[in-house]
């Protein structure tokens, strides 16, 4: 079987809560990251934190000392920043129109700005527009594009980050009109609010759906992180783990590291008869220089 990239989505930004595990400041993230990758993960996927309040932040000094920890460590990894950050709307329950509290809407140019300077190997590109917990994720084609055009620029490649199959369409959209570079590497989200369901039928239909030709990845939330791994390993998909997606190894097990996900993920990889590609054959199959 072709070896299969595993990603390790280390943090994310929702909230901490009572998960202690779940690293907050720069110096916690780069060094889960680090052991993540250790433990066999070829990319880690990153979003910062404000490492006082533990919320999710897209402050370019928290992202720099992340990339610049790892880098230092000299660890063989691929590293992918979010520009999901700045999509979301809370509409205000006295007047609809009119962005309440918790909002976060920025420009293309604000979402992009640490992947134009960090130049990491990879940042995702989120296509859903939707309803996630109590807040609207807007992404417009006109930020979109805009992003994109960024993106590339820098010589990031980047991740297009699929929800619903109406963001396929969308990023379909942007392929044919040169916009991003196809058929493109996809990463399919199961189970998030009223986005597509985890499940294998989901799965299929959405990878029915890509470009010809396009590679692709997809995880599952929380409970359904290690059987979409399964799937996605079984049709020919590449995977991801974390604590962006999931905190637990099992039911009522709370997961001590994102390297401990990361070992499961592969445990069961290898036990299906296959095997995690190392960063370096990643970039091969990525097409990554």
């Amino acid at each position: 079987m072709d070896k299969r990239i595993l990603t390790c989505a280390v943090t994310g930004g929702a909230p901490v809560g009572k998960d202690k595990q779940v690293p907050v400041t720069p110096k916690e993230i780069a060094e889960s990251a680090i052991g993540a990758a250790k433990a066999g993960a070829a990319v880690v996927h990153i979003h910062v934190r404000d490492p006082e309040t533990t919320n999710g932040s897209m402050d370019i000094r928290y992202y720099r000392e992340v990339v610049e920890r790892i880098r230092d460590d000299g660890v063989d990894v691929l590293i992918n920043l979010t520009t999901g950050s700045g999509a979301r709307f809370v509409f205000d329950r006295e007047d609809p129109s009119r962005a309440g509290k918790g909002t976060m809407m920025k420009t293309a140019r604000e979402r992009a700005a640490h992947v134009v300077e960090l130049k990491p190997d990879i940042c995702s590109l989120d296509f859903n527009n939707m309803w996630m917990r109590d807040s609207a994720m807007i992404n417009t084609p006109e930020i979109l594009t805009e992003m994109a055009v960024m993106i590339r620029s820098a010589g990031v490649m980047p991740e297009l980050e699929v929800f619903d199959t109406g963001d396929i369409a969308l990023a379909k959209t942007l392929i044919s009109k040169g916009v991003l570079e196809g058929p493109g590497f996809f990463q399919i989200v199961l189970g998030v609010g009223y986005g597509v369901a985890a499940s294998v039928e989901a799965m299929l239909y959405m990878k029915s759906l890509l470009p010809e030709g396009a590679k692709w990845a997809a995880f599952g939330i929380s409970r359904f992180e290690y059987p979409m791994l399964a799937h996605a390993f079984l049709l020919g998909g590449h995977l991801r783990v974390g604590f962006e997606d999931n905190r637990f190894l099992s039911y009522g097990v709370p997961a001590p590291s994102n390297a401990a996900l990361v070992q499961k993920a592969r445990q069961i990889v290898e036990l299906l008869g296959g095997e995690l590609a190392s960063p370096k054959e990643a970039k091969a199959i990525m097409g990554l220089n």
